[in-house]
């Protein structure tokens, strides 16, 4: 069976794929809630209790806090946002393990090792969010915090193209090149730079505000918050090239389809970062704008990421389970015996 037969359906089952992507999808809607807890002023709603939810009023501690207190409840919420994440992948991985005999499941490249991976980086980042928590959202913290966030999410993305969603299906066989494939990774490497310098911007004291005007600095204050600012924009300035031009050149070589389509889908992201970008600097950086921002921001990631996944694996780099064929009979293995119901109905003539 070729490569491209193999690409034209997944073994791997439609509701184990489903689960994928569903945590996939939790975990980004995980990790933009969080800036709206940052944005908010809720990040210490609850002081440093974890998990149970501290009231800096009146210094009781909750598991439920009153819905009365909506900083409260915005940082309470983040936490059962993160417990219903850790709940789906945990889930995905134990029906990946029951299923690991199907191919494309379990062995190498399979659904199995991604998710039992996201299962184990889930627990890290809860832990680091509750030592953020007793570190008070120190930027040191936050931005590490992130770092395991975006790690996380990427590692469901492998594992939803390793169960052949996102494109994963029409990338195999399709002949991808390898200079597609080290452009979409160095886009990805962007993307990510871009997103950790972007949490040290909003939690270094000074940075957000440290350079007016846009796209150039109209008027920039000294010391680190204003190159941790510069840096940011400079790296989301190359960012932006970078990927528009992959978005012209994939398609002037038409690479292949899914790796196409995901260039142009960073194209358009970028389009709209750039939008907030001068909204953010023009309207005083509002709190709406700045959670838009963030959140497209990590949509920029992970739409890098999932293109550079995509490459490698249309250039037979990196080729999910379900892409080996089954194995054929030696050529002189003797055929299989005929089941004993069939063999004995045909022994009576009832045949």
């Amino acid at each position: 069976m070729s490569a491209r037969m193999n690409a034209a359906s997944s073994p791997v089952p439609r509701a184990l794929r489903l689960a994928a992507v569903a945590a996939l999808v939790v975990a980004f809607g995980h990790i933009v809630f969080g800036a709206v807890v940052r944005i908010s002023g809720s990040g210490m709603g609850c002081l440093t209790s974890w998990p149970r939810c501290a009231d800096p009023s009146t210094g009781l501690v909750y598991w439920f806090p009153p819905m009365t207190r909506p900083d409260l409840v915005i940082e309470w919420l983040h936490r059962l946002f993160a417990a219903l994440l850790i709940s789906l992948i945990a889930g995905l991985t134990v029906a990946a393990f029951r299923q690991r005999g199907v191919p494309g499941v379990g062995g190498r490249g399979g659904v199995l090792r991604g998710a039992a991976t996201a299962l184990g980086i889930s627990v890290v980042a809860a832990v680091f969010g509750a030592v953020t928590v007793k570190e008070a959202n120190t930027p040191w913290a936050t931005a590490s915090h992130k770092v395991i966030a975006v790690t996380l999410l990427a590692t469901l993305a492998a594992t939803a193209v390793r169960a052949g969603a996102l494109g994963a299906r029409r990338a195999l066989g399709a002949g991808g090149s390898a200079k597609a494939m080290r452009g979409a990774t160095v886009a990805a490497g962007l993307a990510l730079t871009a997103v950790l310098f972007g949490a040290l911007t909003a939690k270094v004291e000074g940075a957000v505000a440290a350079c007016q005007g846009f796209p150039a600095c109209t008027r920039a204050f000294d010391g680190a918050a204003a190159h941790i600012q510069l840096t940011h924009r400079g790296i989301a300035y190359l960012l932006a090239l970078h990927v528009v031009g992959l978005a012209v050149l994939f398609a002037r070589r038409r690479e292949a389809g899914p790796v196409v389509a995901a260039a142009r889908a960073a194209a358009a992201v970028v389009a709209v970062q750039i939008v907030l970008g001068a909204l953010m600097v023009t309207g005083h950086y509002t709190g709406p704008v700045r959670s838009v921002h963030q959140a497209t921001g990590i949509l920029l990631w992970l739409t890098t990421f999932t293109m550079a996944y995509l490459a490698r694996v249309a250039a037979g780099r990196s080729a999910p389970a379900f892409a080996s064929p089954a194995p054929l009979p030696a050529p002189n293995a003797p055929a299989p015996a005929a089941p004993r119901f069939a063999a004995a109905t045909l022994a009576r003539g009832d045949a």
